[in-house]
């Protein structure tokens, strides 16, 4: 699926947690999902039980271990940056956006309006820019409370790699789920809209491309976010081991021994 969700096999070896819980339709921020992942950690922990805490999405992880201060609720008539965006364009909003929040500006993707419009309208209600809300939170996870690996292959075989997984994608129903989204007929701005794929898978089913020009061009917006992924890990998680075995048994034995360690010194 374009979700690559886990699949029943793997659900069924060890239990997963916020996997399918939203529409396509209902567009989730960080703040909201650090707050579902707060009841489900404190509901592991309450069991008694250990939990590994997955993804690709760093500033989610730096919620959850430097802490997110969400902005107060943003008064509907000054709602309008997503029609200045519009109106402006990308590049000169970006520019506007910098000048009230330069770490905003530089690590929103391009091309990603909802992002963009939310950190503007942040800012021009509150006088306060997004990262400045953001820095100002208590971390969930206390620095002792939890061990951080960073998954960090040799580049040609993480690569290689994305490249097989979004084959499978293709073999196991990702054309049927972009088919099933694009009939929906939602707003483009939705993160759901803006998955990785989604855009290259739809061209062709809209008869533009044939199947394997959409391949290769999902394969290629897929090499590109890892590399911003990594960007991101090398900055904002420089202080965080690394696991660098290309081999699945070697990366198991790296991150056993980093957990093991970090069990030895609670």
């Amino acid at each position: 699926m374009l979700s690559a969700r886990p699949s029943p096999d793997e659900e069924a070896r060890a239990p997963h947690h916020l996997f399918g819980i939203a529409d396509a339709a209902d567009g989730w921020s960080v703040g909201r999902w650090l707050r579902a992942a707060t009841e489900v950690l404190a509901d592991i922990a309450a069991r008694g039980r250990p939990a590994v805490v997955v993804g690709g999405t760093g500033l989610y992880f730096a919620a959850l271990t430097k802490g997110l201060a969400e902005p107060p609720a943003i008064p509907a008539a000054r709602r309008q940056a997503a029609r200045d965006y519009d109106l402006m364009g990308e590049a000169a909003f970006r520019e506007r956006l910098a000048a009230a929040d330069p770490a905003a500006a530089a690590r929103i993707s391009p091309a990603d309006r909802q992002r963009l419009s939310r950190a503007w309208e942040v800012f021009a209600a509150t006088g306060v820019s997004l990262t400045a809300w953001q820095a100002g939170g208590e971390p969930l996870l206390p620095p002792d409370a939890y061990a951080a690996v960073a998954l960090e292959p040799p580049r040609e075989v993480l690569y290689a790699r994305c490249d097989a997984r979004l084959e499978q994608m293709v073999a196991q129903g990702a054309l049927e789920e972009t088919a099933t989204l694009m009939a929906r007929g939602l707003d483009p701005a939705l993160p759901a809209m803006k998955a990785v794929g989604l855009r290259e898978l739809a061209t062709h089913l809209r008869g533009e491309t044939t199947l394997d020009t959409a391949l290769e061009a999902a394969q290629r917006e897929t090499r590109r976010y890892v590399k911003r992924q990594t960007t991101w890990m090398r900055g904002q998680m420089s202080a965080w081991p690394r696991v660098t075995a290309a081999d699945a048994e070697g990366q198991w034995a790296e991150l056993l021994d980093r957990f093991a360690e970090h069990l030895s010194l609670r």
